[in-house]
Order: structure tokens, then sequence, then C-alpha cells
């Protein structure tokens, strides 16, 4: 009996699938609700698992096809098994009679050749008569090159002039000619082989990152954003961090990181300037009584933007647990479709991949993002004394036609001043 595999019900808004490589080929024994194809939308990966156990009868979806929910990927046969389908290969084939197998060895020969040389190789050798099997090829993987080509028929025209009586009386030519000309020729060879070195792959965009590349043009285009900075002093944070996280990690069985702190910190500063939360629909302005703050991670397909609902009402400890938990399923591409919708605001962390400064762009239709750091140690004034500090550059980008200049600014300086007192987080103050 063939059990069909089929796409599954795609995620609200999204249309369509491309299909991704197979884990098994036709043929193979498969188990039920072991995962045979990545499907990849425009948003998430989803894992395709077999419905039942059996062995795969047939594929009908090649990698990078464009498919839809209820369409068939594969057949699943649960009345035979792998180990049936080896034994029917394994039976002895009728010996081929001598012409045959000659004509394959020839067949073989030809297709080889056409493997391991390249088209301009091939070009130069079939108009100068030369056999690809007297030439040795000098590129990557024993490649014949068009400069190997090039010196095999210089050769084969060498000797059939070589063999030919001179013309006119002509002298043949010296030593030293030969000796001149080969040099040269060595040289046109190594150029023409480094050239030959020079390659180039072409392959498509991913569904997500062609998503990415449309919403960061949106938001290039279709927003007035602006950038401001400021400095921030991480003494006191990571002091509070060194002295409490072993305690931390052993009551909540989680790290204790600084994005706790940042998100925190920006949900009070949310609080007081709301135009920072809100966002634009047509001519309305909507203002966000609720703080679902996006926080940005990579995955091996492209940044993720995971949505952390009610921030506001979130200790520390789940806030930490969360971001595990994001950074996590975002390698493994677990994250769902629902968990990267909405959002009023995002915090982007550049500085664990060393970047010191940078305009983070806004995730529309948010109004706002937060772009943190990297820490390095920097002189400052402290009361008057320079001081060496651990500095970290924050930047927050902001669509002006919302968001006004002294807002911004103003929104800003108040995660400075709360990061930089750590007991404002307490007492929101």
């Amino acid at each position: 009996m063939a059990t069909e595999v089929k796409v599954p019900e795609l995620p609200e808004s999204v249309t369509e699938a491309s299909v991704g490589e197979w884990q098994k080929s036709a043929g193979d024994k498969v188990e039920r609700d072991e995962n045979l194809i990545d499907l990849e939308t425009d948003k998430v990966v989803l894992e395709t698992p077999a419905p039942a156990d059996g062995v795969i009868a047939e594929i009908r979806a090649s990698a990078g096809d464009t498919v839809h929910a209820g369409d068939v990927l594969a057949l699943i046969d649960e009345g035979v098994s792998a180990t049936g389908g080896d034994q029917a290969e394994a039976q002895p084939q009728p010996e081929a009679s001598s012409a045959t197998t000659e004509a394959a060895s020839d067949d073989t020969a030809s297709a080889s050749a056409s493997d391991v040389a390249s088209p301009a190789a091939r070009k130069i050798m079939d108009e100068g008569g030369v056999d690809s099997g007297d030439v040795s090829g000098s590129g990557r993987d024993g490649r014949i090159t068009k400069d190997d080509a090039n010196r095999a028929a210089a050769g084969e025209s060498a000797g059939k002039a070589d063999s030919a009586p001179a013309a006119d009386g002509a002298a043949p030519k010296s030593d030293g000619q030969s000796a001149t000309q080969g040099d040269a020729m060595g040289e046109q060879s190594a150029f023409a082989q480094n050239g030959e070195e020079r390659r180039e792959q072409r392959v498509p965009m991913t569904r997500i990152r062609k998503r990415i590349a449309e919403r960061l043009l949106d938001a290039s285009q279709n927003t007035a954003m602006l950038t401001t900075f400021n400095e921030l002093d991480m003494q006191e944070v990571m002091s509070v961090r060194s002295r409490y996280k072993e305690q931390f990690q052993k009551q909540n069985d989680v790290k204790l990181g600084f994005m706790s702190f940042f998100v925190t910190a920006a949900v009070e500063a949310l609080k007081r300037y709301p135009a920072v939360n809100a966002s634009i629909d047509g001519g309305d302005i909507v203002y966000h009584g609720y703080y679902d703050i996006g926080l940005a991670v990579s995955s091996p397909r492209g940044l993720l933007v995971p949505i952390l609902r009610d921030a506001d009402t979130q200790s520390f400890a789940q806030i930490e647990g969360s971001v595990q938990d994001f950074g996590e399923r975002a390698q493994s591409g677990k994250i769902g479709v629902d968990e990267l919708t909405g959002g009023t605001f995002t915090i982007t962390n550049g500085g664990i991949f060393g970047s010191y400064m940078s305009t983070p762009i806004v995730n529309p239709p948010q109004a706002a993002i937060l772009g943190m750091h990297a820490t390095r140690e920097r002189p400052v004034v402290v009361d008057g004394e320079i001081q060496i500090r651990p500095i970290m550059m924050l930047a927050l980008s902001y669509d002006h036609r919302l968001i006004d200049g002294r807002e911004a600014v103003l929104f800003l300086r108040t995660i400075k001043e709360q990061l930089e007192d750590p007991a404002r987080l307490l007492l929101q103050i």
C-alpha cells in the first residue's frame, strides 16, 4: 500500500514553500515521524515527517521546487522492505557481449575525457586532433585546462612539422629558438592556469533571505529613518552580573546575561515615551498598550526576530530563559511563524559578533529598534578624573514620521541612565 507524503498545512499568510534537500532517496527505508525533507517558507522552515514506516517508492518533488499545501512530495510503500530492494540489486546480471562491452568502454572513455576537460580545452583538442588520453591535466583533480590543451596541440603540430621535409631548403630551428619559445609558452601557460582557477558559484536566494531583503528594502524606502547614538558605561551592570550570576543560575537554572537588563530598561523607557512603542497604520497612529519585544537572533538561514510577549510582566529569569530558548531553536529551525509575528519594538545585539557601531534598520510596522554593540575598555572622564571603563555604544534607529528627535534622544538617555545605575530598574525611577 502506497502512502502519500504531502505538504503540511502552511502557516497563516504563507501560500507556498520551497523544497529543500531530501534526507532520503528512493528505495531508502524510513520510519514513521522521521523527518524526510525541510520545506522553506519566507518566514520559517517546516519539517515534513514520514507518515508511516516503509520504503520510499517515488519522489515527486525535487530540491528547489515550489509547492503548496496538500501537494504530494513522495510515496511510501508500506508493503516493501529495503532489504528486498537490495536483494534484487544483488542478483547476477547476464554477461554482455564483447562488442557491447567494447562499445561501453569507448563511451566511458569519451565521457571521462569530457568530464576532466574544460569546454575550452575540449574545443582546442578537437580542432587540433589531440586525443585527451594523451594530455596530462594540470588543473584541480587532474582537470585538463585550456593551457594543457594548447601545449598538447602545439606539440602535435611540432611533431608533424618535424616529420615533414624543410621547404625551399629552409634550415631547421636552432635549440636556442626552441628554448626561447618554450619559456614564453611556459609563462603564458602559468598565467592561463591561474586564470582557470578563478571560480564563481551562483545559487538561488532562499525564501527567508528574499523576505529579509524585501523587508529591509521596504524599510529604507518607506520610512524616514534616523539614528541617534549614546555611550553606555557598563561597569555597574557588569558588577551586578558578576556578583549574582552563580546564585542566579543555581536558583533559576539559566545563566544571567545582559539581555534581561536591556529588555527591562527598554520597557521602562517605552512606558515613558509611548510613541516609540507605536506604529503607523495608513493615516493613523496605533499606540500599543502592551510591550512585545522582538529579539533578533541569527540562524543558519538568516536573521530571525522572535517576539517576547508581554515583556513588562516577565522576570529577569523568564527573559533569560526565553533568550536561551530562542537562540537554540533558531539554530535548529524550530521557531514557529506565530512567534515571529507582531512585536512593538526590537532589540538587536551586533556586539556578539564584535560590532563597535552600526545603524540598525527599523523593522516595519514598528517605529524603532535598539542596537547593542561590543563593550570595549576606553578612557573616560569620571568625576574630573580619567578612568578606564567598559563602554558600549548604543544606537536607536527610529521612524522620524512618528518619533521626534527629542523623544528619540530622551528615550535612549533613559536606557543609559537605568543601566548605569541598575537600582533604577528595581525602583523604576
